[in-house]
């Protein structure tokens, strides 16, 4: 991961759109089925603007610019998944006009894809 990436991220972080914010305080401090997200996370080459590791799900928020940028979100997207994330894309007005919506479709799939088990301590060993 590189410098620079690292750097955008922790810009995205102190410049977060109202939607993000929004999102971000139902996401932060495990409110969501107890599990652990971070925001604007470098993943690869990308940022992913939410993740959650222990389900491997990324959560995208869309604005206009996206409407031009399909090919990039699709590029980006099977990136994701080759990777093993499960990507969720709202756009900025669903987080402002139906939070509860979009907490309900998270929560839905949270409860669909537990988290991965940790590893078993002495390395699998019988």
């Amino acid at each position: 991961m590189s410098d620079s990436l690292v750097y955008f991220a922790r810009q995205l972080r102190k410049n977060q759109t109202e939607a993000e914010k929004k999102l971000w305080k139902y996401l932060k401090s495990k409110q969501v089925k107890e599990l652990k997200f971070r925001r604007q996370e470098p993943l690869g080459s990308y940022i992913v603007d939410f993740v959650c590791f222990e389900n491997k799900l990324v959560i995208e928020l869309d604005g206009s610019q996206h409407i031009e940028d399909k090919e990039n979100d699709i590029e980006r997207d099977d990136w994701l998944k080759s990777q093993g994330f499960a990507v969720i894309r709202f756009w900025n007005n669903e987080v402002m006009n139906n939070i509860d919506g979009v907490l309900a479709v998270i929560f839905n799939f949270c409860s669909n894809h537990p988290p991965l088990a940790p590893p078993i301590k002495g390395g699998g060993q019988f």
